[in-house]
């Protein structure tokens, strides 16, 4: 296969830039990769790194991404906001221009299966790479967490690949293959937590909001603040300028301020061009009216 694939892994670590850095470095060594993005949240702990090449150098940067963050994180002293299963929490394959979703899927079965083997990890396949129904959905997979994972690994919640035993220092790794996602927060001016939270719980999808919008509270330090934190899983349905004005719309009800949103990792352009049209009403707008859009596909 000769056609680019992104890779964003999540890994549980946030506080320690230099951890963060190396493991961003390990795979920009890796021939063929170029580092798209690098993320970090403190109060989350957690970092996300954006990367793309040809299928195999994805594949072997991923593999050694794993690695270095087993080396490096213990999820035995691990503490944030986000909710996490292992040192790598997800690695999502994503297929872009010459590849397809068969593609991924078929990264993605390759990497959860030597993780396995060569770590001893518990594996679930999610997304478009789930062996099942039940575990299409990430967060259904992760909802025990780290800490609560074993207790229902003879249940619900037995691997697809690996041993049925949370490692004590990696966790375990949900590994997919899925569609463009937008993570996309929005921060409150309050220090509710109960209010971002049953705002999360309004325009989320699963309980019957926004359709494609996945959402969780979470309360933020320095200085305290409550947080709308979202997944869009695809734009064209429920787009950024929608979520934004839902939050905003639920928040000025309750007699509060939206401060800003934050945008973690990458989006695609059309994403941002869907903005420009619902927000500045520019409803011709079209990509080559971007000077960028001339030079990219």
């Amino acid at each position: 296969m000769s056609g680019l694939v992104e890779c964003v892994p999540n890994v549980s670590e946030g506080r320690r830039p230099d951890v963060v850095r190396g493991l961003a470095d390990v795979v920009s060594a890796v021939p063929g990769i170029r580092l798209l993005d690098l993320t970090s949240d403190a109060d989350h702990n957690r970092s996300v790194i954006t990367f793309a090449g040809d299928a195999e150098a994805v594949e072997s940067a991923a593999l050694a991404l794993v690695a270095a963050a087993y080396g490096a994180i213990d999820m035995r002293t691990h503490i944030g906001e986000h909710p996490r299963l292992g040192a790598v929490d997800v690695v999502p394959f994503v297929p872009l221009s010459g590849s397809t979703m068969e593609d991924c899927v078929a990264i993605a079965k390759r990497v959860g299966g030597a993780v396995a083997k060569a770590h001893d990890v518990p594996v679930y396949y999610y997304a478009k790479a789930a062996t099942r129904p039940e575990r299409v959905r990430l967060p259904d997979i992760r909802k025990p967490q780290y800490e609560g994972l074993q207790a229902l690994m003879d249940t619900t919640h037995g691997p697809d690949d690996g041993p049925a035993r949370v490692h004590p220092t990696a966790g375990a790794i949900v590994v997919g293959a899925r569609p463009p996602l937008i993570a996309f927060n929005i921060e409150l001016d309050t220090a509710d937590v109960k209010l971002a939270k049953r705002i999360a719980k309004e325009i989320r999808e699963s309980s019957g909001g926004l359709t494609a919008v996945q959402a969780m509270g979470f309360e933020l330090t320095d200085p305290v603040r409550a947080q709308v934190s979202m997944n869009l899983l695809d734009h064209s349905v429920t787009s950024l300028a929608t979520v934004w004005r839902e939050v905003e719309a639920r928040a000025n009800a309750a007699g509060v301020k939206v401060l800003r949103g934050e945008l973690i990792g990458l989006a695609p352009l059309d994403a941002m061009l869907d903005v420009a049209r619902e927000s500045l009403r520019l409803d011709g707008l079209v990509r080559t009216q971007i000077i960028e859009g001339h030079f990219i596909r």
